[in-house]
């Protein structure tokens, strides 16, 4: 919670997205290595990719949303995050987007240094698990974003300010 006194900003680094470091968050989207599986008589190729999508809690349903997400500026103070207990949440960007992905463990709010960061390569979307800390989206290219969420009567999504903010100075 913020006292209105002045806090040093913790800095974040920004790391590349890999499956292995982002594991504790959730699933990285990516095309496999490989030509995947031909479909529609050899016409396009078929790559599966394996996300736990967990969307069905308290009667939810799956929504697909389109995002369209304007550059943000970099550094980016990060003050507050947001989670979705009752279920996952999906962003694929639609062309080459690159975007930052603010995280922090499931559980109580973060602390800043319980914060990391990581870039994806513009082809990777995530899956965050459900409970999750990030941040809104953080798009380093302006586009289109598919965002698969959980919709229904219960609200799903919590807000906490940082007592301390982070800074994401990120120079790509």
């Amino acid at each position: 919670m913020n006292d209105g006194a002045p806090h040093a900003l913790v800095p974040l680094a920004v790391q590349p997205l890999t499956a292995q470091a982002f594991a504790p968050y959730g699933t990285v989207l990516a095309a496999p290595a490989g030509t995947g599986r031909p479909i529609n008589g050899g016409n396009a190729q078929r790559f599966d990719l394996v996300a736990d999508l967990q969307l069905g809690a308290a009667g939810g349903r799956p929504m697909l949303a389109l995002f369209r997400a304007q550059a943000r500026r970099f550094p980016h103070e990060v003050t507050e995050m947001e989670r979705h207990a009752l279920g996952s949440q999906t962003f694929v960007p639609l062309g080459e987007r690159r975007f930052v992905i603010v995280v922090a463990p499931a559980g109580e709010p973060p602390a800043a240094a319980a914060l990391a960061a990581f870039i994806t390569d513009g082809l990777q979307g995530v899956t965050l698990a459900p409970g999750t800390w990030h941040h809104a989206l953080l798009a380093v290219d302006a586009g289109d974003f598919v965002v698969v969420e959980r919709a229904g009567d219960a609200v799903d999504c919590d807000t906490c300010a940082l007592a301390a903010p982070a800074v994401v100075d990120w120079n790509g």
